[in-house]
């Protein structure tokens, strides 16, 4: 049960860039990498859905609230683009439902009573090393 909270593609503000690593002939002239600056204070997101936006640890957030996606692995623009959004998109889709609730248990007196048993057998593993018999022994 995913639950999809598209982004506005009005919210989001692009600006290109040139891309790293190796060129070509184009490589002064041509910006095809993309900066996406998406505002999460100010978006149109629930309430609920910012504030779990705004706690993760992420290094694409900044402390003002906005995230910043960088996007070069295609040589279009425009592929770039779609990348870097389809990326904001699956951050946002990643905290749209809530977490669940962990409820702790107890474990069960059966599986309390194999891991005494394991304990109980490694020492009796353990208590038998050392003492060995025979003529080696200092006799």
């Amino acid at each position: 049960m995913l639950r999809r909270l598209p982004v506005d593609p009005a919210e989001v503000e692009f600006s290109a860039i040139r891309a790293q690593g190796a060129g070509g002939q184009n490589v002064n002239k041509v910006s095809n990498a993309v900066h996406l600056r998406f505002d999460v204070r100010a978006s149109s997101l629930p309430a609920d859905v910012k504030a779990r936006l705004l706690g993760r640890a992420d290094q694409r957030l900044s402390r003002e609230g906005v995230i910043v996606i960088k996007a070069q692995q295609h040589r279009s623009l425009e592929k770039n683009r779609a990348e870097a959004l389809q990326r904001l998109q699956q951050m946002v889709d990643a905290v749209a439902l809530p977490p669940r609730v962990r409820r702790a248990t107890k474990p069960t007196h059966a599986s309390q009573l194999r891991r005494l048993q394991g304990k109980v057998q490694r020492g009796q593993v353990k208590a038998l090393r050392g003492k060995t018999l025979g003529k080696f022994n200092g006799e």
